[in-house]
């Protein structure tokens, strides 16, 4: 376990040593980042798009709705904690909303 954690300490060190000798790697980074967030958020948009229609006269427990109702939750947090990150630049993860997210 030591090892590994020595590689991959290595490997970040190289990585940052890197980025410092060529921007060009942080936009490309940049750029790989920002088309994950995009697809993400397409993707979830997409899959709405094409199961909430076929959900039409089926009947779901109580239970059931309350599973979804919880998932929404986290999922209006996650877009919340998205959208205030883009606002304010503050892109780190509190407490609470790990816990959210994690369904606790």
């Amino acid at each position: 376990m030591l090892v590994n954690r020595a590689q991959f300490d290595n490997s970040a060190e190289t990585r940052d040593r890197i980025r410092e000798r060529t921007p060009a790697v942080r936009a490309i980074e940049h750029t790989i980042e920002y088309l994950d967030l995009v697809g993400s958020c397409h993707g979830f948009v997409a899959t709405l798009g094409r199961l909430v229609p076929q959900l039409r006269g089926q009947e779901f427990t109580e239970d059931e709705r309350e599973t979804v109702r919880r998932q929404i939750g986290r999922v209006r947090a996650a877009a919340d904690w998205l959208e205030g990150a883009l606002d304010n630049g503050e892109f780190t993860l509190d407490e609470q909303l790990v816990r959210l997210l994690k369904g606790e």
